[in-house]
């Protein structure tokens, strides 16, 4: 199977983001499988870069082939959204020392839209049976969440490619 890596940077070794906050699975190596989301965070993340810095920050997106060995893998895979995806997301996004006991964790992505319902949970605003009905209305995409080095392990890097906007 392939999955998408969207960013600034060509990566032929993925290696777990441990510099970043508030990431929905943790600290893990991110991907999807739909490749237009890839495209559109590569362009988000070069925006940002690019505002940030003198230097021309293009948008790369890098293919891996998953190698779908998931024996003696640990693998959470959240069919949708639910009380229990948006218990792990609100921890892991609240609490950096928080540890899950997957090596692969595979749901939605909390987006922008559904990021404020997630905050709205956190903040205590709304109760977590509102948010997943709110929920039930938005489009909300696919991440594929690599934990651990051994998790790592399934991903052979294929190529990568500039996306053109």
């Amino acid at each position: 199977m392939l999955v998408y890596h969207g960013t600034t940077l060509i990566i032929q070794k993925p290696k777990i983001i441990k510099s970043e906050i508030g990431r929905d699975f943790g600290f893990a190596f991110y991907t999807t499988d739909i490749k237009q989301q890839s495209e559109r965070w590569a362009i988000r993340k070069a925006r940002i870069a690019n505002r940030a810095t003198e230097k021309l920050c293009m948008p790369i997106v890098n293919v891996y082939e998953w190698n779908d060995c998931t024996s003696g893998l640990s693998i959470n895979t959240f069919e949708g959204t639910s009380v229990k995806w948006l218990d792990m997301v609100v921890k892991c996004r609240s609490d950096i020392t928080f540890t899950r006991d997957y090596d692969i964790v595979i749901g939605k992505i909390a987006n922008d839209n559904v990021g404020e319902t997630v905050s709205y949970v956190m903040q205590g605003i709304m109760r977590k049976e509102d948010a997943i009905e709110r929920l039930k209305f938005e489009k909300i995409n696919n991440q594929i969440a690599f934990c651990t080095e051994k998790a790592l392990n399934t991903l052979v890097f294929v190529d990568n490619y500039i996306v053109r906007s």
